[in-house]
């Protein structure tokens, strides 16, 4: 057998790649997320700072509930891909858990599989939201902040979940089936 199907682990050069993207995956969803936290560690300052301005007499920050409300839409949108990641989505699983293993590991692949589809529709339509804000323009009425920016991260967030998605799954089909006996003897 040729040294070159394999790799230095004894995988297949398939797996190499699909564990090179879980990789990738692992790395951008945790800077999606390092992302998130900043940003709402900036609305968080920027709340508290006008509640301090406004309790001093000062008068607070003009427009702070539009810097929330962009805040808190980047900042979920950058969290999807983590949560997709770790499989922190809503999951009603009452009646898969009476199926047995390999079942519910098929659903899960499934499932998977159709989360990706849906991130993939999601995210083409966001890019074409995107668009028509920014040929139309549209900005916050205070601040006369453009909302295309709040799409873009958005479209960043849920292509990076589709990615994930994607995956997931490849990582879910090409992990071996602990019930099979030629698992073992591979080994």
């Amino acid at each position: 057998m040729s040294g070159s199907t394999r790799d230095h682990n004894g995988r297949g050069n398939l797996a190499a790649s699909i564990q090179s993207l879980g990789q990738f995956v692992d790395r951008a969803c945790i800077a999606a997320a390092a992302i998130a936290g900043a940003v709402i560690v900036g609305v968080a300052v920027t709340v508290t700072l006008s509640v301090v301005m406004r309790y001093i007499g000062i008068g607070g920050i003009r427009g702070d509930f539009e810097i929330v409300e962009m805040g808190c839409g980047i900042a979920a949108f950058l969290f999807l891909p983590l949560c997709q990641r770790k499989g922190n989505h809503v999951m009603v699983d009452i009646f898969s858990m009476a199926f047995p293993m390999r079942t519910r590991k098929l659903l899960d692949q499934v499932w998977e599989a159709l989360f990706c589809l849906a991130w993939v529709i999601i995210t083409w339509r966001v890019a074409y939201g995107l668009i028509d804000m920014y040929e139309y323009n549209d900005r916050s009425m205070l601040l006369r902040m453009p909302t295309w920016i709040v799409y873009g991260f958005a479209l960043l967030g849920l292509g990076l979940s589709s990615l994930t998605a994607l995956s997931n799954a490849l990582e879910q089909f090409a992990r071996p089936d602990p019930n099979n006996s030629q698992t073992e003897t591979l080994k």
